[in-house]
C-alpha cells in the first residue's frame, strides 16, 4: 500500500523535482503531515502548509515552473471540495455588484506602504513592457522603465491625443491616468473599488487634470474618446463579461478605441485557484480567448491582440526582489500594531509572487492587450508595438 509520501513522489517523478533533494527547486519538508494535507486539500493545502512553515524551497518560482510545465496541475484530479467549489460558482455570481468592493478591501487596501515598497515609482500594479523598441536599454530596462514603456504603449495603441477624454476602469493608484494627463495632455477619469488607492492617487496627481472615483464599472454613465482597462477584467467574472462589454460600448464614442489589458488563461474556467481565491484575489478568475470573444461578439471589432505574457515573469520577479529588499522596513514600521506584517504574511506574499512568476514562465498564464473598435477603423488599424 502506497504511503502519502510515496504518492507525492510518484506524482513528481516526471517533473525534475525531488522531495528533500539537493537542487534549489527541490522542496524541503519540515512536517511529515505535509503529504496528507496536500493530497486532501490540493493547491490550498500546498499554499497553507508553506505559510505555516511546513516546507521551504530555495527557488519557489522554479518549483512552480517545473510543476506547471509538465501539466501536473491537470493530471491530478480535483478533490470533492474543489468540485463543490466549482459547482457553487455556476450557481453564484462572484463578480456581482454587491461584492464589487470586496477585492478592494481585501487586497488593494491592505497597505499602501506595501505597494510603495514593491512596485515602481508610479505604483503600476500590472505587467511591465520589457521589450520596448523605443528604449535603448532593451532587456536591461529597470522596472520603472518597463512600466513607463507599458503606459506609453497603451497610449500609442489607442492614438491618444491632446485634450481627449479617457476612462480607465480599475485605475489603481492612478499610474495610467497620471501618465496620460502628464505626457499626452489628456483629460482622464479613473475609477477604482479601493479607498486606499483613491486617496493616494488624488494626492499623487492633485496638479493634473484627472479625476479619481470610488465607483463600480456598472455605474459608468458618460461618454469618452477612449477607454482602457489595465488588470481589472480578472475581477469581473464570466457571468458579467457581456455586461461589462456592453457598458464599455455605451461609454465609448463611435470613433474611439477600447484597450483591454488582462491576464488570460489557456482554457475556459469558471473559478480560480482556491489558494489565490482565499488569500490574494477573492471573486477573481482568468478569462479565456473563447470567453472574451463571446463577450464582444456583435459589439466590437477586434483590431489587435498582443500577447506579452513572458514579460509578467520579469515583472513579478522584480516585485519580489523589491518586496524582499523592503521587508525589514515594513515589518519594523508596524511593530505589534493590528496592521503588522508578520512572518505568515511574509511567506504568503512571497509565495503569491513566485508562484505566479512560475506560472507565466511555464506559459500557463498569458498577458493580453486587445484593441477593440465599435465599427472598425477606417482603412484598417496599424498594430503598435
Amino acid at each position: 500500500m502506497q504511503t502519502e509520501k510515496s504518492i507525492i513522489e510518484s506524482l513528481l517523478s516526471n517533473t525534475g523535482i525531488t522531495i528533500n533533494g539537493n537542487n534549489p527547486c527541490d522542496p524541503q519538508i519540515h512536517n511529515e503531515k505535509f503529504y496528507r494535507r496536500v493530497l486532501r486539500q490540493g493547491s490550498l493545502g500546498l499554499g497553507e502548509s508553506y505559510m505555516d512553515g511546513w516546507w521551504d524551497c530555495e527557488n519557489l518560482d522554479q518549483f512552480f515552473h517545473k510543476i506547471l510545465s509538465t501539466d501536473l496541475d491537470r493530471r491530478v484530479k480535483d478533490d470533492f471540495g474543489m468540485t463543490l467549489k466549482i459547482a457553487l460558482n455556476f450557481v453564484l455570481n462572484a463578480g456581482r455588484k454587491s461584492k464589487a468592493f470586496e477585492i478592494g478591501q481585501k487586497h488593494y487596501d491592505i497597505g499602501n506602504d506595501l505597494y510603495r515598497a514593491m512596485l515602481d515609482k508610479r505604483l503600476t500594479y500590472t505587467c511591465g513592457y520589457w521589450n520596448s523598441p523605443s528604449t535603448s536599454s532593451g532587456n536591461n530596462m529597470t522596472l520603472d522603465e518597463a512600466q513607463e514603456a507599458k503606459l506609453d504603449l497603451t497610449c500609442r495603441k489607442i492614438g491618444l491625443k491632446t485634450g481627449q477624454k479617457i476612462l480607465d476602469i480599475g485605475c489603481g493608484w492612478g499610474s495610467f491616468v497620471g501618465f496620460a494627463a502628464e505626457k499626452y495632455k489628456a483629460n482622464a477619469l479613473g475609477i477604482t473599488v479601493s479607498k486606499e488607492q483613491k486617496e493616494l492617487a488624488e494626492k499623487l496627481y492633485k496638479n493634473l487634470p484627472i479625476e479619481i472615483r470610488l465607483q463600480d464599472y456598472r455605474d459608468i454613465n458618460e461618454k469618452f474618446d477612449h477607454v482602457v482597462s489595465l488588470g481589472m477584467f480578472e475581477h469581473v467574472g464570466y457571468k458579467n463579461y457581456r455586461t461589462y462589454m456592453e457598458i464599455v460600448h455605451k461609454a465609448l464614442n463611435d470613433d474611439g478605441l477600447f484597450l483591454l489589458h488582462t491576464i488570460g488563461g489557456n482554457r475556459s474556467v469558471h473559478s480560480t485557484d482556491p489558494w489565490i481565491e482565499k488569500y490574494i484575489f477573492p471573486n477573481s478568475m482568468l478569462p479565456s480567448i473563447n470567453q472574451i470573444s463571446k463577450s464582444i461578439e456583435g459589439l466590437f471589432v477586434m483590431e489587435d491582440w498582443h500577447n506579452f505574457g513572458t514579460d509578467y515573469d520579469k515583472t513579478l520577479m522584480s516585485w519580489h526582489s523589491n518586496f524582499e529588499n523592503g521587508w525589514e522596513t515594513l515589518r519594523l514600521a508596524h511593530g505589534d500594531t493590528a496592521r503588522r506584517y508578520d512572518e505568515r504574511f511574509y511567506r504568503m506574499w512571497g509565495y503569491y509572487l513566485l508562484a505566479c512568476a512560475g506560472s507565466f514562465r511555464a506559459r500557463k498564464n498569458q498577458l493580453w492587450q486587445i484593441v477593440l473598435s465599435k465599427k472598425g477603423v477606417s482603412g484598417g488599424y496599424k498594430s503598435v508595438r
